[in-house]
């Protein structure tokens, strides 16, 4: 929030004793103020002072004594007395101290005072946080810049409630560049102090791997993991077809290596022309020294970045780094963007939407900006905003410092800079109207779920239950959540059967579903319907369990059956059944016309179970598989294990070894060689029954997921590494 909107009135501005405002007293909220233990407050701006609102505890027989809220309100309204002019950090609490609001001010005296003061703030939402604030710290920093900072910090630290956070920076990507004697780079979501340097986040993902496949073609640079990395003993097949020098084995001229990691860093940065004018005098080079083998070799390295780049849409050609920030909103909803412009081409942009915020544009896009530029990004040229900000000449030096050289703040007034803006705003406009079709198509979808399955009210939040096995084995039960018609990955859980063994699907559908109310119970979040993988005897169960728990009234449940084939299976055209979904209370299904929305969403939310539930399966599978072949044979310990595995690259390759080769591998004598051999003759016959049940079950989630818009088996998905 800019914490100098309001400083404007001389009369707040001056010091207390002389101000025209006097603090009236504290309101009837605050005649039940609760002292409360106090953590301790750290600046990390370096030169902070802390004032907090605890007293000292001398005399411990006091410490159970609880003031009086008339002491409690003197105790604030001294506190509003004494506040420093001077810039610093406030931080407003309610009555557990629990903080609800951090922000930074010019001179701290008139900020604080105009919350505590009568009609001081007459914006709602600052009305509606002053019912719950009971008490107050300040924090006194050096100067604006430092406060600026420290504001950041502390959001950071306790996240709190009226504070704008930019909670969903987590799902763009970011290109990392590895700290290692030989980096790599990578694609990741999460930015940690590794040493490694980042670069984004790109607001296109797509846009990103594209960038990171030309890299990893026209650059020769290591792709394997720090693990693979230690233990080659000889080159890959990257090397093989010269996409890496192979630092793992071979002697590599860390100077050439540099240099081409100082390329594609230039490309991540979007410095393309730099880039392809450097390479082209390098093709030069070598075509006038005859060496046109290499000069071959980097023009086809121009051609496929310039491919890349004159996609890119250009917007002036002066070879600038800006960013550019639009802002629409629509009472308290509130859509920003940035568009993200690297030497004069706009490479990506990224956007966020804010409900329920009845703060001033500036007041949002102060607190935005901050938070943006916090953690591991590139620091622009320019910094192009739509309104002034107060603290403009601060930001702009807090920037450039970091950067390392300048870095300008400002708001255009006219030429291509003022265009360029009022192309954020527009983008913006458009983002907002697409977010709330997209909302209104949602809304309108679950609607028509509840009306065609009879539910008591719209579910917002779907789960849907799936059980798989192999042969009465492995048996393992999935759990995904859909909120508002979209996957929230981060609730998806995965169980493991433990009440028997053997193949049941109604008792391990039962021990599933308790152990998720249980769950749910203890944590009083509760779903609003429940989507069952299976038939009539599925439903019964899921309806049995919500008896026991007394939740019948409370959550909807309905399941759904996969299709089953009609007609003989020698016929060339086979023909299968609809879709049917099973109501409690009703003895025939319902069948949702083919096309329907409603029926697309269940059987999204199905497949989506299912394909979860084989891969938790595949994964059980493997890992028994790797324990019960190897582990069962005495004198192999996971020392041994591990050294074949990484002499052979797999179990197949061991299966097909002879006792001489198994002999050959560290670690491993003839009679120990013999003795394994021995032991994979026996277990044959259950392997081959393993790999084909994995080969099938892998065939199974290839004909499933082509049907949903979820990650396919190579990419990766966020699992919950713990069962329920």
């Amino acid at each position: 929030m800019p914490d100098d909107a309001e400083n404007k009135r001389p009369d707040e501005l001056a010091p207390a004793e002389s101000s025209g405002a006097p603090i009236k007293p504290l309101g009837p909220q605050y005649s039940s103020l609760v002292e409360y233990p106090k953590e301790s407050i750290v600046a990390d701006a370096g030169q902070g002072v802390a004032t907090t609102a605890s007293k000292d505890r001398g005399d411990d027989s006091d410490a159970d004594v609880a003031p009086s809220s008339d002491e409690q309100a003197d105790s604030v309204t001294r506190k509003l007395e004494i506040i420093s002019p001077e810039a610093g950090v406030y931080l407003l609490r309610d009555r557990a101290g629990k903080v609800l609001y951090v922000g930074k001010a010019k001179s701290l005296r008139p900020r604080v005072r105009s919350y505590f003061r009568e009609g001081g703030d007459g914006r709602f939402q600052v009305r509606f946080l002053m019912r719950k604030v009971r008490d107050f710290d300040t924090i006194v920093t050096a100067n604006e810049k430092e406060a600026l900072i420290l504001e950041n910090n502390l959001i950071k630290q306790y996240r709190p409630r009226y504070n704008i956070r930019l909670k969903d920076d987590k799902s763009y990507l970011s290109a990392k560049i590895t700290n290692h004697a030989w980096p790599r780079i990578t694609v990741t979501r999460k930015i940690v102090k590794d040493g490694g340097r980042y670069f984004g986040p790109f607001g296109s993902a797509d846009g990103l791997r594209e960038t990171i496949d030309v890299i990893r073609k026209v650059f020769p640079l290591r792709t394997c993991t720090d693990t693979v990395f230690r233990n080659r003993s000889r080159p890959c097949l990257e090397y093989q077809i010269k996409r890496c020098l192979g630092p793992c084995c071979l002697a590599v001229d860390r100077d050439e290596y540099g240099a081409h990691l100082h390329a594609a860093q230039l490309l991540l940065e979007g410095k393309n022309l730099e880039l392809l004018r450097t390479l082209r005098d390098q093709m030069k080079e070598h075509a006038s020294r005859l060496e046109f083998e290499e000069a071959a070799r980097l023009r086809d390295q121009v051609r496929a970045i310039e491919k890349t780049v004159e996609r890119q849409t250009v917007l002036h050609h002066w070879g600038i780094d800006q960013d550019v920030f639009g802002i629409y909103r629509e009472g308290g909803f509130i859509e920003a963007i940035v568009l993200i412009v690297r030497s004069g081409k706009l490479t990506s942009t990224q956007g966020w939407s804010f409900q329920d915020l009845e703060f001033s544009i500036d007041e949002v896009l102060s607190d935005l900006t901050v938070q943006y530029y916090s953690g591991a990004r590139t620091i622009p040229d320019e910094v192009i905003l739509p309104v002034e900000l107060e603290d403009a000449g601060v930001r702009a030096e807090l920037l450039s410092e970091r950067r390392g050289k300048k870095c300008e703040v400002f708001v255009p007034q006219r030429g291509e800079k003022l265009r360029l803006l009022e192309m954020a705003m527009e983008n913006a406009r458009q983002s907002f109207l697409s977010r709330r079709d997209n909302e209104k198509t949602r809304e309108a979808m679950l609607e028509e779920l509840r009306i065609k399955l009879h539910l008591r009210s719209t579910p917002k939040r779907i789960e849907c239950y799936d059980i798989s096995n192999l042969q009465g084995s492995m048996v393992v039960g999935s759990q995904v959540t859909f909120d508002e018609g979209e996957p929230q990955k981060n609730l998806y859980r995965r169980y493991r059967i433990r009440s028997f063994e053997g193949q049941d699907d109604f008792a391990s559908m039962y021990e599933v579903l308790k152990r998720r109310l249980e769950r749910a119970t203890r944590e009083n979040i509760f779903p609003d319907l429940w989507v069952i993988d299976g038939g009539k005897g599925q439903l019964n169960v899921a309806l049995e369990v919500l008896g026991e728990f007394n939740l019948r009234e409370q959550i909807d449940c309905v399941s759904l059956a996969k299709q089953h084939v009609l007609n003989d299976g020698r016929e060339i055209e086979v023909t299968k059944s609809e879709e049917r979904v099973f109501l409690p209370n009703r003895k025939d299904p319902i069948v949702l016309p083919k096309n329907s929305t409603t029926l697309f969403l269940l059987v999204r939310i199905r497949d989506e179970a299912h394909r979860f539930a084989i891969t938790y399966n595949r994964e059980l599978r493997r890992r028994a598989r790797l324990r019960s072949v190897l582990d069962d044979i005495e004198g192999i310990g996971p020392t041994r294990r591990r050294a074949m595995l990484r002499h052979f690259g797999s179990l197949r390759r061991i299966r097909a070894a002879t006792i001489e080769e198994i002999a050959a591998v560290k670690g491993i004598n003839l009679p120990l060689a013999a003795e394994i051999r021995r032991h994979l003759d026996q277990m044959t016959a259950l392997l081959d029954d393993v790999e084909q049940g994995e080969q099938s079950s892998e065939e199974l989630v290839a004909a499933v997921e082509p049907a949903s818009e979820f990650p396919t088996r190579g990419e990766s998905i966020q699992l919950h590494k713990n069962p329920l």
